[in-house]
């Protein structure tokens, strides 16, 4: 019998009714391409946390541990101020692009602790120091650093010694779809008594300054515990503050005489509450007590080692008694939640991998954001604001002015990437398929959308340019989304949605082929794909060669894309004939792709390096010679994951289809020869489509499975460890361009320098190798076996291999046997302290050589498929 909230999960068909609400806030708004209207697209210093506290935003709301509806019309978080910060604590603080060594860096320690799919209840932690934060510290000493070194972090300020901080827990249990139960907990950590002042804060995102509609809703007080809200869209709610609170009141609108010496438009401006706490300042707020943003400024003491409980109610419903079955509701909404995950994880066999899991989905579900961008209206400005320059009208993403976003979407990492990016999205989608089925096709179903999909096909890369290229996952996470749809819904498969997609994929398979295959050879570019700097040269931009790149991964990724086409097509084939077609078109076209990566045009220039036993992107110089860019990379690894099997039983239900096969493979044996004994029945009568055969798989998986190259304690790094000591070098002009293993931060400026696929374990791709393996095996069974580690002389069949790859990388969170978590670094704290060291983050990379967590903390996201890893993989 389903659980209370599976039944919610199952009613729920959008983002109302028990979605309605949820933490659709994002952690920075500020600094974000949609804030920015300047004339040369410098996004961090238009828009600068500094301002962020004055400036009213544009696009969309901030906030620390908040909700909001899925509009994002009403907004609510937790405000702190401890007395001796300059301002108080709205938001979370980081480094931006051009302030860190590293590049955009979030300094603040904060976790998703608990959440389920519809948001019934929530639970969050923010570390707040007791003493003074160190923002001009963590500033001036990243500033300092060059990017050799390691990023200055908050713990290294020593702000946090004796464990003076507050530990600030925020929790929400809804009574029902609009009625929403709020707990903040205050743990003193240290062992002195401490006060602060603990500010829940409403407010209404601005909708009436850009000259559409001026109408303004209304926060007001009813006597000293109750806000009254209103609305003309949202309608009547009612916010109920237990104890005695002081209510303070201003405007979500500019503080312009502070940011621009320009007149304001209200008397009482967003930085109000603010200026009123730290600086004193009477007038700041609203006397009246109404407003259009409110805080409840409770002032907190507690004493060393206890907590403080604080208590509120944001309803639709008038309430006489808003409290008297408070603990009852949110008792109840947390059993419902343990049982949600224990039905979840009733196969997992020990209590940290549950406690992982769990927290990986926590980071999901907190990572929806409500993004609001209508480009169009963006390039030209709004009629109630300064016109913005008119240059802007020919620069960023102006190609791109009918994209109109106004959804919830899942966030990379909503402080550092707080933007959709369109191949994260794609993996994201498997863990939250898990959970939630319906939101996970919602987001593969929104980026094909007309209003998101450009008219020539191509898919939006992300905010700071929607036109770069990201890898084509889109089909194979469609197909990984039906399948666990499929079994959790007892063999019933959603073929309207597989229908519905698999025609906006034609539509933008079509785009590939057209605009990335430049010679028409079946070979593609592809650009950046999303692997930042993995290459000799910035692979965005025109060479220092001349010439182009022809890439072994964008064609890999071409070929694995024709897989994914040709198995949606069979899929629809079985239930609709006429789809026979497509599947036979998808599959002529991955034998012309796989023909073209081992055989460029018939002239015997491949991207297969026989002396290496290895792919390789090859340089083509203007007028000149071809030259394989011999960097043993990620790139050479991904032509593994073109491949699928295909059983005799489905072929023989698809006759169009089957006869189709059978010409073609007759009449083109050269191709039929490239793909991997496609005529020769496997294992169980399975057969293989693959670029890569048994010999040319077994001499790939010799490097990657070698600790000396690719194989780390904790998954496949990114790039050999084999150019710690040989770096790649290549001169052009004078000018010498390396590519060296560095297991780290990136010490280069490529991309900002705030990611590195030189070295690291990107989760992702890792997730894509154990996927296809599992592939592999369903073709070659357990007899074929490779060295696992190579020159272990230990063989294993590739299932086993694919099973230890994913137990290396559970590795970088679970504790070890020193009690100790990878993830957590070398920190002692976060790996001893009872308060630190069973919080996970879910970081954007991993260490080569340790494991420890880098870039992006909170990018859940696509790291979040640890938690199918564990899933799948848990014995």
């Amino acid at each position: 019998m389903a659980g209370a909230e599976k039944k919610r999960i199952l009613e729920t068909k959008d983002n109302n009714g028990w979605k309605h609400w949820g933490p659709y806030l994002t952690e920075r708004q500020w600094g974000t391409v949609r804030e920015d209207y300047s004339p040369d697209g410098s996004a961090w210093e238009f828009c600068t946390h500094d301002m962020a506290r004055s400036k009213a935003y544009r696009w969309g709301e901030e906030g620390l541990m908040g909700i909001s509806d899925s509009k994002q019309i009403l907004c609510f978080s937790v405000a702190l101020w401890n007395q001796k910060d300059p301002i108080i604590k709205e938001r979370v603080y980081g480094l931006t692009g051009n302030e860190g060594n590293h590049g955009e860096d979030p300094k603040d320690y904060y976790y998703y602790v608990d959440s389920t799919p519809t948001h019934s209840y929530m639970k969050a932690l923010y570390k707040y120091p007791q003493n003074e934060f160190p923002y001009s510290l963590l500033i001036n000493e990243n500033r300092k650093r060059n990017r050799d070194q390691p990023e200055y972090e908050l713990i290294d300020t020593g702000v946090l010694n004796d464990n003076k901080y507050f530990d600030v827990f925020t929790e929400y249990a809804k009574g029902d779809a609009e009625d929403i139960l709020i707990k903040i907990t205050i743990a003193n950590r240290g062992a002195e008594e401490a006060t602060l002042n603990v500010l829940p804060t409403i407010w209404f995102r601005n909708s009436w300054s850009w000259g559409y509609d001026e109408t303004k809703p209304s926060l007001e007080a009813e006597g000293k515990n109750q806000i009254n809200i209103k609305h003309q869209k949202l309608g009547i709610y009612h916010m109920y503050c237990d104890g005695n609170p002081e209510l303070l009141f201003c405007d979500n609108d500019t503080n312009y005489k502070k940011l621009y010496n320009a007149p304001n438009s209200s008397a009482y401006c967003k930085d109000g509450i603010n200026n009123y706490l730290v600086n004193g300042d009477k007038d700041a707020v609203n006397p009246a007590k109404k407003g259009t943003k409110a805080a409840v400024n409770y002032l907190v003491t507690v004493k060393g080692g206890k907590s403080v409980e604080l208590v509120l109610r944001l309803t639709n419903h008038e309430m006489e008694s808003p409290f008297a079955e408070f603990k009852k509701i949110f008792t109840k909404r947390i059993k419902e939640a343990d049982e949600f995950y224990e039905e979840l994880q009733v196969n997992l066999p020990n209590d940290d991998q549950k406690l992982v899991q769990r927290q990986a989905y926590a980071g999901m579900l907190w990572t929806k954001q409500f993004f609001n961008f209508n480009v169009n209206q963006w390039l030209k400005g709004d009629p109630g604001q300064v016109a913005p320059p008119a240059n802007r009208k020919f620069g960023r993403n102006s190609h791109w002015e009918h994209l109109n976003a106004e959804n919830i979407l899942s966030m990379p990492d909503k402080w550092e990437y707080p933007w959709f990016a369109a191949w994260d999205t794609a993996f994201h989608t498997i863990p939250l398929c898990r959970l939630d089925p319906w939101f996970a096709k919602r987001q593969l179903e929104i980026l094909l959308r007309e209003y998101y999909m450009h008219p020539n096909g191509q898919i939006p890369a992300y905010e700071w340019n929607f036109g770069d290229v990201n890898p084509p996952v889109h089909g194979w996470a469609t197909w990984r989304v039906y399948e666990i749809d499929k079994e959790a819904n007892g063999g019933v498969g959603d073929t309207d949605f597989l229908e519905k997609i698999f025609h906006k994929l034609l539509l933008n398979f079509t785009w590939w082929v057209n605009q990335k295959d430049s010679g028409g050879n079946n070979i593609f570019e592809g650009g950046f794909l999303g692997l930042d700097n993995i290459g000799v040269f910035d692979r965005s931009r025109p060479l220092p060669t001349g010439g182009t790149i022809e890439q072994a991964d964008g064609t890999s990724w071409m070929a694995m894309y024709a897989l994914n086409m040709l198995r949606i097509a069979v899929e629809l084939s079985l239930t609709k004939p006429v789809y026979q077609d497509m599947a036979s078109k998808f599959f002529e076209h991955f034998l012309q792709i796989a023909g073209a990566l081992n055989a460029l045009g018939g002239e015997g220039v491949n991207l297969w390096d026989d002396q290496d036993d290895f792919f390789y992107d090859m340089l083509h110089l203007p007028n000149g010679p071809s030259i394989p860019l011999r960097v043993r990379s990620m790139v050479g690894l991904i032509p593994l994951y073109a491949v699928e099997t295909l059983d005799p039983e489905t072929l023989d239900k698809l006759p169009i289809f089957k006869r189709r096969v059978e010409f073609v493979l007759k009449s083109r044996p050269d191709l039929a020869s490239l793909v991997s004994r496609w005529h020769e029945p496997g294992k169980g009568e399975t057969r293989l489509l693959s670029l890569v055969r048994g010999y040319r798989m077994s001499k790939i998986l010799k490097r990657m499975l070698d600790e000396s190259e690719f194989l780390s304690e904790y998954g496949i790094r990114a790039l050999s460890r084999f150019h710690l000591e040989h770096p790649y070098e290549f001169n052009v002009h004078g000018e010498l361009f390396s590519v060296k293993y560095t297991p780290a931060e990136s010490n280069t400026s490529l991309f900002g320098g705030n990611s590195n696929w030189r070295g690291p374990i990107w989760m992702p791709v890792n997730y894509l190798i154990i996927e296809s393996l599992i592939k592999f095996y369903h073709y070659y069974g357990d007899e074929f076996k490779v060295e696992y580690p190579t020159g272990s002389g230990q063989l294993k069949n590739i299932k086993e291999i694919a099973m230890l790859l994913s137990q290396r990388l559970m590795k970088i969170f679970l504790k070890n046997e020193n009690g100790e978590r990878p993830v957590n670094g070398s920190y002692e704290k976060f790996q001893k302290d009872p308060y630190f060291k069973d919080l996970v983050l879910f970081y954007e990379y991993f260490h080569g050589d340790n494991g420890s967590g880098i870039g992006a903390p909170h990018q859940t996201g696509w790291t979040g498929v640890i938690a199918d890893l564990i899933h799948d993989f848990h014995d």
